[in-house]
């Protein structure tokens, strides 16, 4: 005959009924939004001046879902009786989100500060070729990229 565990019912009874006390705390998410963590990851942006086309982000990526083009131009010196410059033009920056892990690799690699986190989330597509965003796109994300938040007394800015 087996052993009666009336106090283990008990207890698992006790934890359920104040569980049961408690308030909702669902969000009712259409109606309803809920601002994200500050360091959440929502979608890659892009500011496109910054990006010189060295293609870090691209060799970095593990997903190999950043396609990115551009060419060099000629441009006069910046000082008189100096050479001419040459500069490299982006033409193309794509990002794949149908394939991005969102690993954040690229945004940590980039050393011109072109690529940064937004933190929208709303962006599902109904065709998955839609996920494909150009670098127009990319730039439209910009102006919801926060404030960088100030340092942390005793620190000092990056020299550029």
């Amino acid at each position: 005959m087996a052993k009666l565990k009336l106090p283990g019912v008990v207890s698992g009874l006790g934890v359920t009924f104040r569980t049961m006390m408690k308030p909702a705390v669902t969000v009712q998410y259409p109606h309803e939004r809920e601002d994200p963590p500050a360091r959440a990851r929502g979608v890659i942006a892009l500011k496109e001046e910054n990006c010189t086309v060295c293609m870090l982000c691209a060799r970095q990526c593990p997903d190999w879902c950043i396609y990115i083009e551009g060419h060099k131009e000629k441009r006069p010196p910046r000082r008189p009786g100096g050479r001419d410059r040459t500069v490299s033009v982006l033409d193309r920056f794509d990002i794949d989100y149908a394939l991005c892990m969102y690993c954040g690799i690229c945004v940590e690699v980039c050393p011109f500060d072109a690529l940064f986190w937004s933190p929208e989330y709303e962006y599902s597509e109904e065709k998955i070729a839609d996920l494909l965003h150009d670098k127009d796109r990319l730039n439209q994300w910009m102006e919801t990229v926060p404030e960088a938040p100030p340092l942390e007394v005793g620190a000092q800015a990056q020299k550029k």
